[in-house]
């Protein structure tokens, strides 16, 4: 298990923990974070926000994946289409019921190969095969179903997968702030990280009572800061 350390850090543990969390959380640049923690008197460079967030936040959501509770077996998947450098990318992505995003995955094609590597890989990470998959009506989906033998109720009904298309939304509004994807990889690495700090801080405030969601806030922060404690 990879342990996080602050040794050789110039800056304290929780204004680094702080800057992840404000890059992580919200629709910011670097640069921004830098403003932002200007204001309070720290004084950084955005250049060093950014290696913090490559370094810890890779670390902080390596250890929230492990605490999260298993999801639900009604699974949604979708893809949808990004331009990196003028090539045209696909983001593959499968969310439960609840809105929890199970996996994100950057592939050039939207065929059949694609979608078997997403099955196999959320097969693996998530140990069990979901009871009802719903998907938009693209048939390469079915066709990896079979070559998998997977016997999930499949569905492809108008407006059944919303909660797959309502999720690409935060990644959409950071594409916008980022000016653009740069790589593959680099795309990759972010979401992994934006996803799991995505499911911790979801609450869907629409559904619950303000008590209700400043239990949930105060204890997602909570978990947060065990995260990204020193081990």
């Amino acid at each position: 298990m990879n342990q996080i350390s602050y040794k050789r850090h110039r800056f304290p543990a929780e204004i680094i923990q702080q800057a992840v969390w404000l890059y992580c959380r919200f629709t910011l640049s670097f640069r921004d974070v830098e403003a932002l923690l200007a204001e309070r008197g720290i004084d950084i460079s955005y250049e060093s926000v950014r290696y913090w967030v490559l370094k810890f936040g890779a670390a902080y959501a390596r250890k929230m994946r492990r605490r999260r509770p298993r999801p639900d077996d009604y699974w949604h998947l979708d893809e949808m289409f990004v331009s990196i450098r003028g090539k045209r990318m696909y983001l593959w992505r499968a969310v439960d019921s609840e809105g929890e995003v199970l996996d994100i995955l950057v592939q050039a094609r939207r065929n059949k190969k694609a979608a078997l590597k997403l099955m196999r890989k959320l097969l693996k990470k998530q140990g069990f095969a979901p009871s009802t998959v719903t998907t938009d009506k693209l048939r390469t989906y079915g066709a990896a179903f079979r070559d998998l033998g997977l016997t999930a109720h499949h569905e492809t009904g108008q407006y059944k997968n919303n909660r797959a298309e309502n999720s690409h939304q935060p990644v959409r509004r950071r594409e916008r702030k980022m000016q653009g994807f740069k790589s593959p990889g680099s795309v990759q690495r972010f979401l992994a990280i934006h996803s799991v700090v995505y499911n911790l801080f979801n609450t869907q405030r629409h559904l619950i009572s303000r008590k209700t969601n400043r239990q949930f806030r105060d204890e997602a922060h909570a978990q947060w800061r065990n995260v990204a404690l020193a081990t």
